[in-house]
């Protein structure tokens, strides 16, 4: 069975993106791009919904720094309102249950699965216990005023063992954690 890394950057306060701001809040230094560009899984099989979908490939589609890289990748793109076919390359629109999906992916699939942004999608994954690790980039700013799409609402309670760490061009950290779902809190 293979493994699936759930992929978020985020603001501080927990904001996957905010009004008015660019595409990584304008931090992208060339730590972190050098990173994207070398990281082993750049190329593994990526899970994401409609949104995701529609945002990345607009950026892809318009040269947007660290975003080329996504072309040649196996993307499946969980949604019930966009249509075939999807134009981004190597794209298939997925209508059916995305755990029951993503469960067969996994025993299937000759390679390790990631996530790309798709907050709801990433939400249900970890709630069904198919997630192997969890990795999040926090970029130094806070969008109180202007963040959209509150990465953790809704999530149940879980416990996260730091297995890296990493800071990026002295500003954005990089925190991949094992994730363990709770039933209940943990008794003190």
């Amino acid at each position: 069975m293979q493994n699936l890394t759930i992929d978020f950057i985020m603001s501080l306060d927990g904001y996957g993106a905010a009004e008015g701001w660019p595409g990584w809040w304008g931090m992208e230094g060339p730590e972190y791009l050098g990173w994207l560009e070398e990281l082993p899984d750049k190329d593994y099989p990526l899970l994401m919904g409609a949104t995701t979908y529609r945002v990345m490939s607009e950026l892809t589609a318009g040269g947007e720094e660290g975003t080329d890289v996504l072309n040649g990748v196996q993307k499946y793109v969980f949604s019930s309102t966009l249509e075939e076919p999807l134009g981004w390359a190597n794209s298939v629109l997925v209508r059916e249950d995305a755990v029951d999906f993503v469960r067969r992916l996994k025993e299937e699939s000759d390679r390790p699965l990631r996530t790309l942004g798709s907050v709801s999608l990433c939400r249900s994954l970890l709630r069904a216990g198919l997630v192997d690790r969890y990795r999040v980039v926090v970029f130094p700013v806070i969008t109180g005023a202007t963040g959209q799409e509150r990465i953790f609402d809704g999530y149940p309670d879980v416990r996260l063992d730091l297995v890296e760490s990493r800071t990026f061009d002295q500003r954005s950290q990089l925190l991949e954690y094992v994730p363990m779902v709770l039933e209940r809190p943990p008794l003190g």
